[in-house]
Parts: structure tokens; sequence; C-alpha cells
């Protein structure tokens, strides 16, 4: 389990991280979404022990990991931005990890990369970023960690690479119990393998819950309202769009009292719809919550 107690991180006199605190339970995959800026990648760099907080802990089964190699070495680090060396062939890495990682199994890279289909003779400058990503997340699993911490790992792969990562990442939590930590702008993707999900806004979390939970945080309606109303002014309505007679709305809640008033307004059919995960994201910033 990794806990993150009272994290508080800045940069001079700009706090970035403002008392972070939840849980990433055992065997789970748990996402982390919010603005640029909001703090994840700082939170990213606290949990990989590449940043000191100025307060507070991150525990890993309740060891620290800042200046902990004992901890680090059951953690896999996959960055937005992977800097190794240029002049660097996956093979030169390959070495470079077994030197680095005890359980690092080379067998096991080349099981992954029987699906990621890289040269492993040609450097790291002349490959794609895409295909950069991909060995470095061949390179991370094949250390067979406990936790595998992701910061936007799918940026540069194609639809297919994508479906291949994903499919391996819940493979690998699945036969292994795997601890996977990841964020991502692509809410869409993690809406399909997320167990729970922490979002974050001005370095403060703003809610950390299952999934479920978290889409349910705003109420999306349909309904068909005949006569175009004068106005739709019903407490908790965020936003609302309409296609003829058919109208989308949007609520931080529905209950009797909004669907009376949403009846007044005329409407003669009324039901709840589905809210995606990046519906939620969205129509909590519009309305500030």
């Amino acid at each position: 389990m990794i806990e993150i107690k009272n994290a508080c991180k800045a940069y001079g006199t700009k706090a970035v991280l403002n008392n972070v605190e939840f849980t990433v339970k055992d065997g789970t995959i748990h996402g982390i979404i919010g603005e640029n800026g909001s703090g994840k990648t700082t939170l990213i760099k606290c949990l990989t022990g590449i940043y000191r907080l100025n307060r507070g802990e991150i525990l890993y089964d309740g060891h620290p990991v800042f200046e902990n190699n004992a901890v680090k070495e059951q953690i896999g680090y996959v960055a937005d931005s992977n800097q190794y060396f240029d002049n660097y062939s996956s093979k030169d890495m390959i070495s470079f990890f077994k030197a680095a990682y005890t359980n690092f199994s080379e067998e096991r890279f080349n099981e992954l990369n029987a699906i990621f289909n890289i040269d492993v003779n040609a450097k790291m400058k002349q490959l794609s970023k895409g295909q950069g990503m991909r060995v470095a997340y061949m390179l991370n699993l094949a250390t067979f960690p406990k936790y595998l911490i992701l910061d936007e790992p799918t940026s540069g792969l194609d639809p297919v690479a994508k479906k291949e990562f994903f499919d391996i990442l819940v493979d690998e939590v699945e036969k292994r119990n795997m601890t996977v930590f990841i964020s991502s702008h692509h809410l869409n993707d993690l809406e399909k393998i997320c167990d729970e999900i922490t979002v974050i806004r001005n370095g403060r979390i703003i809610v950390n819950n299952d999934i479920d939970t978290v889409k349910n945080r705003v109420v999306k309606v349909q309904a068909v309202i005949e006569q175009k109303p004068e106005n739709l002014d019903i407490p908790g309505l965020i936003e609302f769009s309409n296609i003829g007679s058919i109208y989308t709305l949007v609520f931080k809640q529905f209950g009797d009292e909004e669907k009376a008033a949403l009846t007044v307004c005329g409407a003669s059919f009324i039901e709840e719809i589905e809210v995606s995960l990046e519906e939620m994201f969205v129509y909590t910033n519009i309305s500030g919550e």
C-alpha cells in the first residue's frame, strides 16, 4: 500500500502540493487527473523519491521512499519524457537495468518486445517518442515491480500500441497483484481500467474515491421539452444543451425537487443517463467544485 500523508511541496514561495493525503491500495489501478499545473507530475516525482517533500511523508508498506534504495527497487517509473542516454541502444539499456535492478529479466523484456517489436540495436535518439515510451515500459515491467508509476504513459502511442499497453498492464495487475498509479489526460482510457480516481486541483485533493462514486459527482439528465422555456433557472443546474425538443442537462445533484422544477419548465419525459469520467471532470471544473 502507498500512503500519502499531509504531503506539501513548494518551489520557493510557490506551493504546489497542499496537504495531499490519500492511499493507493495494493493490487489496484489508481488514476490521478487534473488540469495542467495542478500538481500531478510533482506528486509523481515525490512518489518516486525524486523530489523531497517540504512536509508530510510518502510510505510504501510503511517505509519512506526518499533516499531509500530498498523501496525504490520495488518501483517502476515511466515518465512522459524518459531521459535515457541518447547514444545507448535498447540493448545497452538492458545492461544498465540489469546492473541497477536485481530482479531485472532480459527474458521478460524479450517476451514484451515480441509484442512491441522494437529494434534493440537502434539508438534511443533514433526512436520516435512512442517507440521510446514502449522501451521504457518494457524495461520497467522487466524489473517485476511491485509498484508501477506512470506519467502520461500513452503519449505518442498509436491506437494499436495503446491497446497492447493497457492489455499488458491489466494482465500484470491480475497475475502479479501489481499496484499501478497512473496520470493521464486521456480520461476515457482511465475510465476503462482504473479502480479508484483522485482529482487534484491547485495542489489540493478535490475527491478520492472509487470510479463510480467519482463519476456520480454530477448527474446528467435527458428530457423532452416540447415548448422552449423562457429560462431554465433550476437550482444546481450546471449546463444544458438541446437539439430541438430533446434537452440534455447536467446537475450537481438530481432529486425530487430538481425533477419537479424541470417538470414546471415543461418537461414531459425525464431520464438520467450515464456520465463519463471526462464529463464529470469538465462539469465539476465549470461548477467550481
